[in-house]
């Protein structure tokens, strides 16, 4: 475990869970306080590398607290979080010494991101140089942004469209194929917008079962169900003001889509349990990689909430239409990715880029910057080259499953052909052991995805969030995989999920 000590301050028990749990994944050591004044206290006592701050918290703010830690210790970092996050109070923390902030709901990718910038911190892997603690830091701080990287012609038509349009209030929707960024499109209109200052909050309908996601959208009073013990502020309050994302609309029930259609009528939402209806003012902004129309004529989803919602339409195009955006893409993520995992920032060869600019982007730009992430992973030398993209239609079945042997037996491997003299034991994949791929030419490529699956869960430990994260994929993707693999007969183990 890595020597870093992290101090968490949120008044909220579920969000100091979840930022502690992931950045012990991430191996840091990490202590939570519930306030202010209990976390200065322990700040006194112990030598962290950082401490991360929620804005907002009774009896003594976040502010309060960064003015207190830079008192006594000027160079520290620390980060604030804010589930407003307005520009006055992010240029108020900044102006208090704060190396950045981070927005509420948090992007756990870009949240450790800015923990690894802020750990990083005078260059020295998150020790704050002894003598720099009685002076202020000369250093600027890194402040994340979410970036729409495009050079495609229609993109920037379509990026002129989403700030023309980005001033009303309108209600959006967004159509458009998985991967394709609806929700940095989203967010791009928002700070387009006079609402630019005030929250952005998303939901994904998706991720929740109906009863809790009505809570989520529209909160509940205390004691409207067991275990609700105080009254509870849902995503429409929190996004008073601002904008709300609901993000893969497709996927709410048909009971839920009657009561959203009533607070997009009427602006204003009944939390459940509650006695009176609340009025808010929110920008809704929708998406889906579903065909509404077909689903609305299929009756799945309301064909007046359809029209309500569809005010105004976009729709981004697929990567493979913007083919010309790969080769700005490609040196976008291998840079991102590198600062990540702290590594060199590799070249990408000629005739990797032409594998990546001919290819087939099923998955969109999410497919590939997993590709790319893992790649730079795979990648012990100064350039990322073919052999590191496990690309199936480009490379072949065959030169992919000795590219993984490669990499499994730690065997080194020219660009130009594949080493065929590993002899892997087969893995286990009931207890994930550590045996090795146990890949063949000639498998299919299948079993060869299983085998590298369960490979990375045994080094994982049977921990799923870890090993998506190794494979780039996301912990849905994951899941899926798992449970076919069940449904096939075999016999595992997992650590529970976080």
């Amino acid at each position: 475990m890595v020597n870093q000590p992290v101090l968490i301050v949120d008044d909220e028990v579920e969000m100091r869970i979840a930022m502690s749990e992931t950045l012990k994944h991430c191996g840091y050591p990490v202590e939570i306080s519930h306030n202010a004044i209990d976390a200065f206290k322990k700040f006194k006592q112990n030598n962290y590398s950082l401490v991360i701050t929620d804005m907002t918290m009774p009896k003594r703010s976040g502010l309060e607290l960064l003015k207190d830690i830079k008192s006594i210790s000027p160079a520290k970092p620390v980060i604030m979080a804010t589930a407003y996050g307005t520009i006055e109070t992010a240029v108020e923390a900044m102006k208090h010494g704060a190396f950045d902030y981070i927005r509420k709901p948090i992007n756990f990718d870009s949240f450790q991101f800015i923990v690894q910038q802020a750990l990083n911190y005078k260059g020295t892997a998150g020790n704050v140089d002894p003598d720099a603690e009685s002076k202020p830091s000369k250093s600027k701080p890194v402040n994340l942004t979410k970036e729409i990287v495009t050079q495609n012609q229609s993109m920037l038509s379509l990026l002129d469209v989403a700030r023309n349009i980005a001033k009303s209030k309108s209600t959006i929707m967004i159509q458009s194929e998985s991967g394709t960024g609806k929700e940095l499109m989203a967010y791009f209109i928002h700070e387009n917008s006079d609402r630019a200052k005030r929250p952005f909050v998303a939901i994904n309908c998706a991720a929740l079962p109906d009863t809790l996601l009505e809570s989520e959208l529209f909160g509940h009073a205390k004691g409207a169900f067991t275990g609700a013990t105080q009254d509870y502020r849902g995503k429409f309050e929190q996004a008073h003001s601002g904008t709300i994302l609901l993000d893969e609309i497709s996927e709410m029930a048909l009971p839920l889509q009657a009561k959203l259609l009533r607070v997009l009528q009427e602006y204003q939402i009944d939390k459940v349990g509650g006695k009176d209806p609340i009025p808010v003012d929110v920008r809704v902004i929708a998406t889906t990689n579903q065909n509404l129309m077909e689903m609305v004529d299929s009756g799945k989803f309301r064909e007046d909430l359809y029209f309500r919602l569809n005010v105004i339409p976009l729709a981004l195009p697929p990567l493979r239409d913007r083919m010309d955006d790969v080769p700005v893409l490609v040196t976008y993520f291998v840079k991102k990715h590198s600062q990540m995992n702290k590594r060199n920032c590799p070249a990408v060869s000629r005739e990797t880029l032409n594998i990546l600019t001919n290819y087939h982007w099923r998955g969109n730009v999410r497919e590939l910057e997993n590709v790319m992430e893992r790649a730079l992973l795979l990648c012990n030398g100064e350039e990322i080259q073919p052999t590191h993209l496990l690309m199936s239609s480009q490379l072949g079945e065959s030169s992919i499953n000795e590219d993984l042997a490669a990499i499994a037996t730690s065997t080194p491997k020219s660009p130009a052909s594949a080493s065929s003299s590993a002899s892997p034991v087969l893995a286990k994949p009931q207890n994930f052991p550590d045996s090795g791929l146990g890949i063949e030419v000639g498998m299919s490529m299948r079993e060869a995805e299983k085998r590298f699956i369960f490979k990375t869960l045994h080094e994982a430990k049977g921990n799923r969030t870890h090993a998506a994260k190794i494979l780039g994929i996301s912990i849905r993707t994951l899941r899926n995989k798992l449970n076919e693999y069940r449904a096939e007969g075999a016999d595992f183990e997992l650590e529970p999920e976080d």
